[in-house]
């Protein structure tokens, strides 16, 4: 049974830093894609960003290029989210996804493809 534990969020000031990480136990394929999304109010869960498990490969969404960079590290089976120069538009409900099919370049953006999900944590930037 694959289980997602989220850990890292909290409330920070605009423009500070957070580092998200989810630790995975129970993978069911040898190179999942996992990704993060957020969920505020009212609203659909939105892609954020994604990593192939083994060849690395990242993948974002334009609203967080070049401020969020997404890693894994095989050892420690957790994902790490670095969240920079954070915007009041970026507090939301972060949710940790992992596929149970395969891939090995390119991550799935559409929220169906993923199986397992945690169960969140709150990010808060204050303006």
């Amino acid at each position: 049974q694959v289980r997602l534990v989220e850990s890292g969020g909290g409330l920070v000031q605009a423009g500070g830093s957070l580092r998200l990480s989810c630790a995975d136990s129970g993978r069911t394929s040898s190179t999942p894609a996992m990704a993060w999304y957020r969920q505020v109010p009212d609203k659909e869960r939105e892609f954020v960003a994604g990593i192939t498990w083994r060849a690395g490969t990242p993948s974002y969404a334009d609203s967080v290029k070049g401020r969020f960079a997404i890693s894994r590290d095989k050892d420690k089976n957790t994902v790490y989210l670095q969240m920079n120069t954070l915007k009041p538009e970026d507090t939301a409900v972060y949710y940790c996804a992992q596929t149970s099919a395969n891939y090995y370049y390119t991550v799935p953006e559409v929220t169906g493809m993923y199986d397992y999900w945690g169960q969140g944590t709150q990010v808060t930037v204050s303006s």
